[in-house]
């Protein structure tokens, strides 16, 4: 088993910066994240400001793994990727898919807190009225019940859906919509994976059709890697609203994956209205190319956070490393 560096090691080696957003996502107008420069390449520790130690050291441990060990082999060089469209408002529908190029896979937020079922809808049938021959997934990071899940999904149907996301929060509540809509919308699975305690779970119970996976909040490339094997279900690959070194991380898993039979989520990058990299890693003709990335000081240093905030994440740094 890899051991984590020493703790000096980390903090000799960590920058923290805060990227603006182009448009809310998760509540936000601004990621702050941090990030290293290991012996084996640039990595990133990311975990969102509300997650507790616990949670975050697997963050940290996928940190770890990339920075210090590096990627494993992998079985294809390029990615399809899709497009991200946050929960706004029809109109703005056509700006934000203008930021990625070649879109074939379309991911929609829906179920968002303060919108309606009406408010999904005009803005999937928007995209499907640009995008008339794309593929369109639904997320709802878990904000249906059951009946409000069957219920929407059946309506929002009618444009053609890939797959739905996380409807509904726990596992019995999946398998519960995934019965009721009887294959007619494949059901994935995300928060029931890379937040639950046994995240093999939601493939015991035949709560979905495939799994969405993530690389730091399950603990890296390689354990998200057993994961999928274990699980024996379909899986795509997503962000957790990284900086291009963090979409590397989540190239790597893509690409490592013995089969890949959907668009992953790692174009998240156009939604950000700056980097730490230049180029950005973005997709280009609906698609990524496998290819490291390094972080320019430049940019660390135009996006680098307060004093107070750098304080905080170094605490929070110090924390998650005496759980690994």
């Amino acid at each position: 088993m890899f051991s984590p560096p020493p703790i000096e090691d980390l903090l000799a080696a960590a920058h923290v910066v805060s990227l603006p957003m182009l448009v809310k996502f998760r509540g936000v107008m601004a990621r702050e994240v941090m990030l290293f420069d290991g012996p084996a390449g640039w990595s990133e520790f990311g975990p969102f400001l509300e997650y507790d130690d616990e949670e975050s050291s697997r963050w940290l441990a996928s940190a770890v793994e990339a920075g210090w060990l590096g990627y494993p082999e992998a079985a294809r060089h390029w990615v399809p990727v899709n497009a991200t469209v946050p929960a706004v408002s029809a109109d703005l529908v056509p700006a934000v898919l203008g930021a990625f190029d070649g879109v074939h896979t379309v991911k929609i937020k829906v179920a968002e807190a303060g919108q309606s079922l009406r408010d999904d809808a005009a803005r999937v049938g928007a995209v499907r009225h640009l995008l008339p021959d794309a593929k369109i997934r639904v997320d709802a990071n878990g904000g249906w019940d059951v009946g409000q899940a069957v219920s929407a999904l059946r309506m929002l149907s009618v444009f053609g859906l890939e797959y739905a996301e996380q409807p509904v929060a726990t596992i019995e509540d999946m398998a519960a919509v995934r019965s009721a809509l009887r294959g007619s919308v494949l059901i994935a699975a995300d928060e029931s994976v890379r937040k639950a305690t046994d995240p093999l779970a939601v493939a015991r119970a035949g709560a979905a059709d495939l799994l969405v996976v993530k690389a730091a909040p399950l603990g890296g490339v390689r354990r998200a890697l057993e994961i999928v094997a274990e699980a024996g279900l379909p899986a795509v690959v997503s962000s957790a609203l990284d900086s291009s070194v963090g979409i590397r991380t989540g190239l790597a898993l893509a690409a490592a994956l013995p089969q890949l039979r959907y668009a992953c989520g790692l174009g998240t990058v156009a939604l950000m209205g700056g980097d730490v990299a230049s180029p950005s890693l973005v997709a280009s003709a609906g698609g990524m190319a496998v290819r490291d990335i390094v972080a320019d000081p430049d940019l660390l240093a135009h996006f680098a956070v307060p004093a107070q905030r750098s304080d905080w994440w170094l605490d929070r740094l110090r924390r998650c490393h005496a759980l690994l």
